[in-house]
């Protein structure tokens, strides 16, 4: 007997850009996204702080929350002050940024995934959990190389779909010129990668 993929009720933390809400979407899912910003796309949005609905009865829930204080690359300003903020400043921002973390992390919601850049090693002391695996854009059909680790609670690590050869692999992410929207471009996730999660992740609950 074919086996049929049951709806899920998915809840995309911080995302603004409404591409994974889609790619669940598409495949039949009651897939909603959560931020403070509004959505670029069309769709289930709620416009709002998403500690606020984690109890709503969530099958499945991907989160990409703020990487800023938690990333590795911007590890060497936690010894030294900016022209933004003292370095005190940014040690209390990031024990913030952990916290928010760990609540998506532990929300009481079966299936999750959470989305980062590699973490410093105070990051993932305060979240205390290391990622569970590291993905590529390179992985599904994007030419381009970005490091992105998922920390995963009862889901599969997801399965590359389209490898693209290592000779057409460019750098993309650092290159992405200073502006207000900067952050913005860098935080989308690749539709490849998306699209895996709708189709992998999305299939996980059967009737």
């Amino acid at each position: 007997m074919k086996l049929r993929v049951k709806k899920m009720r998915v809840l995309v933390a911080c995302e603004f850009s409404g591409i994974v809400r889609e790619a669940f979407a598409r495949r039949g899912h009651d897939a909603w996204s959560c931020d403070l910003l509004p959505s670029e796309r069309p769709g289930n949005h709620i416009q709002d702080d998403v500690r606020e609905v984690l109890d709503n009865g969530w099958d499945m829930m991907i989160a990409h929350p703020p990487c800023t204080f938690l990333a590795n690359s911007g590890v060497r300003w936690l010894f030294q002050d900016s022209k933004y903020m003292t370095k005190e400043l940014r040690w209390d921002y990031l024990r913030e940024a952990a916290d928010f973390f760990k609540k998506l992390l532990n929300a009481p919601i079966p299936h999750i995934a959470v989305e980062n850049p590699i973490p410093h090693k105070y990051a993932i002391e305060l979240i205390g959990k290391k990622y569970d695996q590291l993905i590529q854009p390179w992985q599904f059909g994007a030419p381009y190389s970005k490091a992105t680790c998922l920390w995963l609670k009862n889901l599969p690590p997801l399965k590359p779909t389209k490898i693209i050869p290592k000779n057409q692999v460019q750098q993309q992410v650092w290159k992405e010129p200073p502006s207000k929207e900067r952050w913005k471009n860098r935080s989308r996730t690749y539709r490849g990668i998306a699209e895996a999660m709708a189709e992998q992740w999305g299939s996980i609950l059967r009737r």
